[in-house]
């Protein structure tokens, strides 16, 4: 199979199929690193991705402290600190070595310096045209990891839904002499006039961005009042932040997953998240089916997706207008909302994946957990997950194992009984639970001699 763009989220696709046995070749048209921003931050769910993947980004992180909020005059509105382990903060060329290695590990091939000019769809698979030359390599799949310009959604035809204005900003990477004296975390500077916002990324790299408005940008007097003045400019461009879904995600074995399916604002730190959550979702999907599962599991994946990434970029754009948006009366509103609201958005996490053939959230009733991720809890000096392995999995808390339906491609879950079991909570207790290869909760049984 052929995956085209080797960004994190093209390079981790690849990984993860390439562990579950498959050939795969990732093409890349540039030979050096882009020019645009770059991803600095990754929730827990996303790490979870990256680890299934065989990668420690622990080895070149830092934790994210969390969310501070100034006023214009950068004092101190609200602080929201993170819990260890919920935020960490990366240099996204650091992480593209990291799984460049993870590919050459386990066989995946890559290409820098091929363009691809087309792909046609083809039953059972796809053509993909390279170069100016017209060169040709066929592909079982095709997956379209190759940015917000993709080339591969051309073939798809994704017609996306733009869900707020675009945003302009002006993003500054910057390399500090010595550690600067200013908090762990993100500031998010809520002044209309000139929103900002300034971040430690790890050792001594910072990231500052600006947003664009009419009046010129002092950039040394802006990066002064972080205490960032002496700070060698690494990057310095101007970005357009996009807030889109596409409302179509496939066609064939032509699949889109990263920023050819969505953009969404930077303000909730899920951009690179909402890829990998894409690409980890549909590996096992891909792998079902060229096991001999009917092409149809692959609608699932922009059902699934599609309506995960438009909650977040929605919260993502409503979150930036709450923090930067209007006048003075909307900064005296912000004050009182911005004590609140950030709290709850860290203490949420994402939204679950909508009910579908494998969600199986009842219609009515609680969900207990159903289309989130099973808790990565400890398990006798391992973690839960570690248990599982790399497919279906059912853990039985009850006194009898239930009777499942027929899962994609013939597989088979591995079963794990109570007395191998940590407890998980009170809303699973004595219940039994599917969980998918991608460890989201596919279902969950009633207690014995329960209806619900």
């Amino acid at each position: 199979m052929i995956v085209v763009g080797a960004g994190p989220v093209g390079l981790t696709a690849a990984v993860l199929l390439a562990r579950r046995g498959h050939q795969v070749e990732v093409l890349e048209r540039r030979t050096g690193p882009s020019t645009l921003p770059r991803a600095v931050h990754l929730d827990a769910e996303a790490q979870r991705v990256l680890a299934d993947a065989g990668v420690d980004l622990a080895r070149i992180s830092s934790p994210g402290a969390g969310l501070r909020l100034l006023d214009a005059e950068h004092r101190v509105l609200a602080e929201f600190p993170r819990e260890p382990g919920a935020a960490a903060m990366f240099h996204q060329p650091d992480l593209e070595e990291l799984l460049r290695a993870a590919l050459a590990q386990v066989g995946g091939r890559l290409t820098t310096g091929v363009e691809v000019v087309a792909v046609r769809p083809l039953r059972g698979g796809a053509q993909v045209v390279t170069d100016r030359s017209g060169r040709l390599l066929d592909a079982d799949v095709v997956l379209g990891c190759d940015g917000a310009s993709s080339t591969v959604a051309r073939a798809v035809g994704p017609r996306y839904r733009t869900l707020a204005r675009p945003d302009r900003w002006h993003v500054v990477d910057l390399l500090a002499p010595a550690p600067l004296d200013v908090w762990p975390g993100v500031h998010q500077v809520c002044d209309p006039a000139r929103a900002a916002t300034f971040m430690p990324v790890t050792g001594l790299r910072y990231r500052a961005e600006f947003r664009v408005t009419d009046r010129d940008l002092d950039l040394p007097a802006e990066l002064a009042r972080f205490g960032a003045q002496d700070c060698a400019v690494v990057r310095s461009v101007e970005y357009t932040y996009g807030a889109r879904v596409a409302r179509r995600w496939r066609t064939g074995r032509v699949l889109l997953c990263g920023d050819a399916a969505h953009l969404t604002p930077p303000f909730i730190g899920q951009g690179l998240g909402l890829g990998l959550r894409d690409v980890h979702q549909l590996a096992w999907k891909v792998d079902a089916v060229l096991a001999g599962a009917h092409d149809a599991l692959l609608d699932t994946h922009g059902r699934e997706r599609a309506a995960h990434a438009r909650s977040l970029v929605r919260l993502a754009a409503f979150t930036g207008w709450l923090m930067t948006a209007g006048g003075p009366r909307a900064a005296r509103v912000r004050r009182l909302v911005a004590r609140l609201l950030p709290r709850t958005l860290l203490a949420a996490g994402t939204p679950p994946l909508r009910r579908g053939p494998w969600v199986r959230r009842p219609r009515v009733g609680p969900a207990h957990g159903v289309g989130r991720l099973l808790p990565d809890v400890p398990v006798r000096r391992r973690r839960l997950h570690d248990l599982l392995g790399p497919g279906w999995a059912l853990l039985v808390c009850t006194t009898e194992v239930p009777a499942l339906p027929a899962l994609p491609g013939g597989a088979r879950p591995r079963v794990l009984h109570r007395g191998a079991l940590p407890d998980l909570g009170p809303a699973l207790r004595d219940r039994w639970v599917l969980v998918r290869p991608d460890r989201v909760v596919a279902a969950v049984g009633p207690r014995a001699g329960s209806r619900a």
